[in-house]
């Protein structure tokens, strides 16, 4: 049998080549140096994205909790296009929504511009908030014009003043835990909404994760200095699974959705607890008008118009993506023109609902 040779590398070329392989290496590595540097600059921005997107919204997986609220149709029609904001104007999906006292519109955006001025028209007028936030959630204006932000995902309320400028900062940004005056711990979890008191007393509910976390309203005086708080996860009277929006009625009592239990419950501004009201879907995000509250059903894709008294009188929504359909009802502004604006974050869709 004929034994194959296999040619003989000389030694010309046995350098050659391994030169070759030794820089081919030695790029090999640089370039995977390059990429885990790239990667670790990537997610942050990837967390911020995810942050932003609806893929954060809760969607509940009881199939109960999204059967909508049986009413008699609310007389209003969606419109198309609200608001108008320039080109180039960077956006994010809308968290809240809000008047101030010149019937001017502002959007609370999960963007990198995440508060949006509008005069009455929709036509924008300036943004700013750019890098403060994480996930931002709730929007409200006190009666001096000043703009208050929740953070849901940085545990922080933030206070600006007219002019944008940041005036106070309530919890301790990025950390969630308790507020615990004696060991000197300033902590929020999951800050959801926040409303103002006529007397400058501040109200946050907390609490975003069902089953999870620390639920409550807790009370600061218009200095921001902590006086009391109430809750605590469950189903009882005065407990909470997630306290998701505020308000105040003409009478001074806070309204709290307290959303997986189908509820909004009712305290004094001292914490007692006065009655409870029970709904069909999920309350989210009311408003107290003169003659009207108006509150949003979130994934059961609802706008429900109650009496003072917190009576159903109509609806208005459903599920989908078309016109005036709802991925999530968030937060709801009532203007002074008798408008409905709405805020969807998982539709990424500020929604206007007008009379017929």
């Amino acid at each position: 049998m004929q034994r194959r040779i296999e040619p003989q590398m000389n030694a010309d070329k046995r350098g050659s080549t391994l030169r070759w392989l030794s820089v081919f290496i030695g790029v090999n590595r640089r370039l995977n140096r390059i990429a885990r540097r790239v990667l670790a600059g990537a997610l942050p921005l990837f967390v911020a994205y995810l942050a932003a997107s609806p893929l954060f919204a809760q969607r509940p997986s009881d199939p109960a909790l999204l059967i909508p609220q049986n009413a008699p149709p609310l007389d209003y029609m969606a419109v198309p296009d609200p608001i108008a904001v320039p080109s180039g104007t960077p956006k994010g999906a809308p968290a809240s929504v809000t008047f101030d006292s010149k019937g001017h519109l502002w959007v609370l955006n999960r963007g990198s511009l995440p508060v949006m001025e509008f005069d009455a028209g929709g036509k924008f007028l300036r943004g700013f908030g750019e890098g403060l936030f994480t996930r931002t959630h709730g929007l409200r204006i006190d009666p001096e014009d000043n703009i208050w932000v929740t953070d849901v995902g940085a545990h922080i309320v933030v206070k600006f003043s007219p002019q944008g400028q940041v005036l106070l900062t309530l919890g301790t940004k990025g950390q969630a835990g308790d507020w615990d005056e004696a060991h000197q711990s300033h902590h929020f979890n999951e800050t959801n909404d926040v409303i103002i008191g006529r007397n400058g007393d501040i109200f946050v509910v907390q609490g975003h994760t069902a089953g999870k976390g620390d639920p409550r309203v807790l009370k600061f005086d218009k200095n921001g200095n902590f006086t009391n708080s109430w809750g605590g996860r469950g189903t009882e009277p005065g407990q909470f699974t997630v306290a998701h929006g505020i308000a105040i009625d003409a009478k001074g009592l806070l309204w709290v959705t307290d959303r997986e239990n189908q509820r909004i419950q009712i305290f004094e501004q001292d914490g007692k607890f006065v009655r409870e009201l029970k709904y069909a879907g999920l309350p989210c995000g009311l408003v107290i008008g003169n003659q009207y509250i108006y509150m949003v059903n979130g994934f059961a894709g609802q706008i429900l118009r109650l009496d003072l008294d917190g009576n159903v009188l109509a609806a208005v929504g459903k599920p989908g993506k078309g016109l005036g359909e709802f991925g999530e009802a968030h937060f709801v502004a009532a203007g002074p023109k008798g408008e409905i604006y709405v805020a969807d974050t998982v539709n990424s869709t500020l929604h206007k609902f007008v009379k017929r």
